[in-house]
């Protein structure tokens, strides 16, 4: 019989113990317990590869076909909006799905009605897929697992071989709270203090949050996202209140998304490249602008004003270097507060949870 997690807060015995390794072995043990939890580890068996093998096997193969051909006509858009949609995700109750759900009227609004949500896109992309896998295999494939397949089928599509691995067996959330969107998805205007509070409540590190931010390499962002960083003053001459920001660039946004602070403050429908140069490529230059002042959020500066997230940045301008610890970045995010077993449900529509 598997042991629960309770069963393993407590030593067979602790009367011949000494207390001062009791007291270790009982925060070892509460540090393990945590990242179990983060990583669903507690709650059934653990996601694997090729898990709908016997029960679907198409599955795979059918989201792959349909978000290839989406790519296909949309590509300089649609990875970054299914990359996003599944990182937003994963930082609301762990990679549940939640994120799909619609609001209710008379109850309080879900996950994708929250301000960090509101620009977030691929729905579409996923519903397609849903109907094409209950079709065939009802009630068999999450709506979790096809945001995760989607995400790195989306981003792979120009490499034409997949980035990395999805391990799949994720379920459904049922619960679904914009309050919660607001508390967890990091902000563009985070400084480091809290994107690192932020990641290590999903249970991520500093090299995470360094590695996933490179995301931003791919995919737009609207002038109300990083107005703040463009002018300090009221007028059109005003210098760049953040210091971090490269003149020049800083110059090329202003151009863009107009002289008035307050105006650029409130336009949340001109859009720039997050990663000026190499905007539809998933690529290192993301990093290579960070290193020349010209990342976009104040959260992307953030992180070179920490050292250990600073020292990092170097290597990460070599592209293979980049995309194997990419690789390992995206899959560890895969994994925080999955849903697996007999915890949550397999959604037939992802926009809502099953009727009881």
């Amino acid at each position: 019989m598997a042991r629960s997690c309770s069963s393993m807060m407590s030593p067979t015995s602790s009367s011949s113990v000494p207390p001062a390794l009791l007291a270790v072995h009982h925060h070892l043990v509460a540090a393990t317990l945590l990242l179990l939890l983060l990583a669903g580890g507690c709650h059934g068996a653990p996601l694997k590869a090729h898990f709908y093998r016997r029960s679907c096997p198409a599955a795979e193969a059918l989201v792959r076909d349909i978000v290839l051909a989406r790519v296909a006509a949309d590509p300089a858009a649609l990875p970054a909006k299914l990359l996003r949609l599944f990182f937003h995700d994963c930082f609301v109750r762990g990679c549940d799905a939640s994120v799909l759900i619609d609001s209710t009227p008379g109850r309080s609004a879900a996950e994708k009605d929250a301000a960090p949500n509101a620009s977030l896109g691929g729905f579409d992309v996923i519903d397609t897929a849903k109907a094409v896998l209950e079709a065939v295999c009802p009630g068999t494939v999450s709506c979790a697992d096809i945001v995760a397949l989607a995400a790195r089928d989306a981003v792979s599509f120009q490499f034409g071989r997949d980035l990395w691995d999805v391990q799949l067996g994720r379920r459904d959330g049922v619960v679904s709270r914009a309050s919660e969107a607001l508390a967890n998805v990091p902000s563009p205007s985070d400084n480091f203090t809290a994107l690192e509070a932020r990641f290590a409540a999903k249970g991520l590190d500093v090299k995470d949050l360094v590695i996933l931010s490179g995301a931003h390499t791919i995919g737009v962002a609207h002038c109300n996202t990083f107005a703040a960083r463009l002018s300090g003053g009221s007028g059109p001459s005003s210098a760049a209140a953040d210091p971090t920001l490269n003149a020049a660039y800083a110059a090329q946004l202003r151009a863009r998304c107009g002289p008035d602070p307050a105006a650029a403050a409130s336009n949340n429908a001109t859009a720039v490249p997050m990663d000026p140069g190499s905007p539809a490529r998933f690529d290192a230059h993301y990093y290579v602008n960070l290193k020349l002042g010209r990342g976009l959020f104040a959260s992307d500066a953030a992180l070179l004003a920490d050292r250990r997230a600073a020292g990092m940045i170097h290597r990460l301008t070599r592209q293979a270097h980049f995309l194997q610890e990419f690789r390992n970045a995206v899959r560890k995010m895969g994994r925080v507060g999955v849903l697996t077993g007999e915890r949550g449900e397999i959604r037939r529509d992802c926009r809502a949870v099953n009727s009881r």
